[in-house]
């Protein structure tokens, strides 16, 4: 058994993602993926297709929430705390479309306490600026990893 205290902070953050992943079909179902993970950050993306399109031909402002929802989900849960949304904001900048491939970066402002702070940026493959989500956090009872893995 290894000790989850003697893990890096990197390894920890790398570990819990794992278990969250496995457990989130919502994600998984969508098509996204996750890129990167480390504490307080994450990058997942996905590619727009024809299902999340809306009445405007462009992709459904709550595909776009659900991506960087997730982004923020990875960003807040590797310490090893169960951690939930207490509330979230998004911004729209510009429509995506069919086939684009969305890239949301998390990454953590403040954390203290129960509580803490993040930003998505959500862009294309193109680099174009899709979306901005800020996301309170607040950590609730458990853990992803037990004491000893």
């Amino acid at each position: 058994m290894t000790d989850v205290s003697n893990l890096s902070s990197q390894e920890l953050a790398e570990a819990c993602a794992r278990t969250m992943w496995d457990g989130d079909a919502a994600s998984r179902r969508l098509g996204m993926r996750l890129d990167h993970v480390a504490p307080g950050e994450a990058t997942l993306s996905m590619t727009v297709t024809e299902h999340m399109i809306n009445g405007h031909t462009t992709c459904h402002g709550g595909y776009i929430f659900t991506l960087a929802d997730s982004a923020f989900a990875f960003a807040c849960n590797g310490y090893n705390q169960r951690t939930v949304g207490q509330q979230a904001s998004i911004t729209y900048i510009s429509p995506a479309f069919v086939g684009d491939r969305l890239i949301a970066v998390a990454r953590e402002i403040s954390r203290r306490g129960r509580g803490g702070i993040y930003d998505v940026r959500v862009t294309n493959e193109a680099g174009d600026h899709i979306a901005e989500l800020r996301g309170h956090s607040r950590t609730v009872k458990g853990t992803h990893l037990p004491d000893r893995a």
